[in-house]
């Protein structure tokens, strides 16, 4: 069965224009011709249309679905199968704007009415931040802020006046604030270490980011960058990956009371046997079990960091003298730590 131009035309939806191009070019030339010199286009030709059709609806460009095509004719499978990934691309696209849409619009219901400035600023994140996120990490990454918001504004202005003090990387001040922020940084991102790289890596190359929001600016970053890679370089010979991400958190707050409470007890001079410090040995016993889940193999890999070494200890939420009557309070309760 031979269709004449128009025919072909009408039962595709083409115009018979475009048809006449595509011949005109060499895209898709009918098989035969009728005695009248009109064009008469084969089950073949069919074929071949809706493979540039296609292709088409993929973006391509007609020289490109010409090369493409060059050469033998292409099976209907694969015709088939170029329209399927063309539609599972259009779902995904569809899918990943709905999911940003969502966002876009819990934050407008949630706050006031943005104007221009803020329109075209979330514009600019929402582009540079889906070069390294889906939807799905993104939505989980804004959810999540809200849990370490509090500490982490408190966290970046100790950084900026350790930073304005000029103090080194490895002082126990700036070890402390490293423990912090890395604690902090594993427990907003649910201790998925490939999100927390990546989104390291955007904010050292996407300068756009910076200082926005909360963010910290540059010099804050490489700042801190410093302080952590001390630690990392320590921690990772005794921990694996696998390790960091088994780690719990345990919010600052629990230390810094925990911290409080035994010095109270030494200025009081209370003997590590009393009640008193074994109660204290038991939280922070409780607070190491927070941290590790309750793995023991992890709690000991933890320890024996800390004891090999000092730069560890330096970044510790508890001070040594603590550190050293808890221990004894745990003695005397017959645990181990």
């Amino acid at each position: 069965m031979l269709l004449k131009v128009g025919e072909l035309a009408r039962r595709t939806g083409l115009t018979v224009r475009t048809l006449h191009h595509y011949d005109e070019i060499g895209l898709l030339a009918p098989s035969g011709r009728s005695e009248a010199g009109y064009r008469l286009y084969s089950q073949a030709d069919v074929q071949r249309l809706h493979a540039i059709q296609t292709m088409r609806q993929m973006g391509l460009a007609l020289g490109d679905i010409g090369e493409l095509l060059a050469g033998d004719g292409v099976a209907p499978e694969r015709i088939i199968g170029q329209q399927i990934r063309a539609l599972d691309q259009q779902i995904t696209q569809a899918t990943e704007l709905r999911a940003r849409l969502t966002m876009l619009r819990d934050g407008l219901m949630a706050g006031a009415e943005p104007d221009m400035g803020n329109w075209l600023e979330a514009l600019a994140l929402m582009t540079t931040y889906g070069k390294y996120f889906s939807s799905a990490e993104l939505k989980q990454i804004f959810v999540n802020w809200s849990l370490i918001e509090a500490d982490w504004l408190i966290v970046k202005d100790l950084v900026r006046s350790a930073m304005d003090r000029q103090q080194p990387p490895d002082s126990p001040e700036v070890q402390a604030l490293a423990y912090r922020w890395m604690a902090l940084m594993l427990h907003w991102m649910g201790g998925d270490l490939d999100l927390l790289d990546r989104w390291g890596h955007m904010f050292r190359t996407e300068p756009s980011t910076q200082g926005r929001n909360h963010a910290p600016p540059g010099d804050m970053i490489e700042f801190v960058e410093t302080a952590i890679k001390l630690r990392m370089a320590l921690l990772e010979k005794y921990l694996t990956r696998d390790d960091l991400r088994s780690l719990g958190h345990v919010p600052h707050t629990q230390w810094a009371e925990l911290q409080a409470q035994v010095e109270q007890l030494l200025a009081r001079q209370v003997p590590a046997c009393h009640p008193y410090a074994m109660a204290a040995a038991q939280r922070w016993d409780g607070l190491f079990g927070q941290l590790t889940r309750n793995d023991p193999v992890l709690r000991q890999k933890l320890l024996t960091a800390s004891a090999q070494e000092p730069l560890l200890q330096a970044g510790s939420p508890l001070s040594a003298p603590v550190r050293a009557y808890l221990h004894a309070a745990l003695a005397h309760a017959g645990a181990t730590a």
